[in-house]
């Protein structure tokens, strides 16, 4: 990925951010596809897009996210619509071809996150976000659209499946990696493995990418 700016408080793209890329670049995407981006934080995946010529939209909770990804796109010359916006709510009468996110996904004592914390805190079973893009995704398709989300098998990587099945949608687990554990997860070792999350010795976390396509 090209250098990005950050914004103090704004998530730095990682492994998760690297592996949905890998997902975006292997759909086809033709010039003028209608892409949205839910929690953009750097904007690096909307970017991604639009330099494939796709009319992308980014949305995103924080205003430090929201200025970090608007500033990203000046520098790249390319024609991003950054919005604050959050999952539940955004583009509420647009559909798109493609939707692509990296939500919150770390299991977390509070029920969201704040400051920082806010680009991965997602309550006790790391879900408060992921289940809220299950829930639209069928509304945010054009049919043929296509979800492409990442995140942690921590919350249950079974269970996103299931609930987009659920919305008619043809779901499905297209890519996996395997990376050492972070500050954050290290720092939640014994609580994680206290609600039955993390084996006490864990050090590694599992990431997957769904894909749900809209028949």
């Amino acid at each position: 990925m090209t250098a990005l700016v950050l914004l103090p408080g704004v998530y730095r793209p990682q492994a998760d951010t690297r592996l949905l890329a890998q997902a975006l670049k292997a759909e086809p995407i033709a010039p003028g596809s209608r892409v949205l981006e839910v929690g953009t934080g750097s904007g690096a995946l909307a970017l991604l897009a639009a330099a494939r010529g796709a009319a992308v939209t980014a949305v995103d909770v924080s205003w430090p996210a929201v200025r970090t990804a608007r500033l990203n796109a000046y520098r790249a010359r390319l024609p991003v619509r950054v919005e604050l916006a959050d999952a539940a709510t955004c583009a509420p009468s647009r559909r798109f071809d493609l939707v692509v996110s990296n939500p919150p996904y770390v299991p977390a004592r509070s029920s969201r996150g704040s400051g920082p914390a806010v680009a991965w805190d997602a309550g006790a079973d790391g879900r408060a976000v992921v289940d809220r893009i299950c829930a639209r995704a069928a509304r945010l398709l054009r049919p043929g659209g296509v979800l492409l989300l990442v995140h942690s098998a921590l919350c249950g990587a079974a269970t996103t499946v299931a609930k987009l099945r659920a919305q008619g949608l043809a779901a499905r687990i297209v890519l996996r990696a395997d990376v050492p554990w972070g500050p954050v997860l290290s720092s939640r070792r014994s609580w994680l493995h206290e609600r039955g999350l993390a084996p006490a010795t864990a050090t590694r976390e599992k990431l997957v990418v769904i894909r749900a396509e809209r028949p």
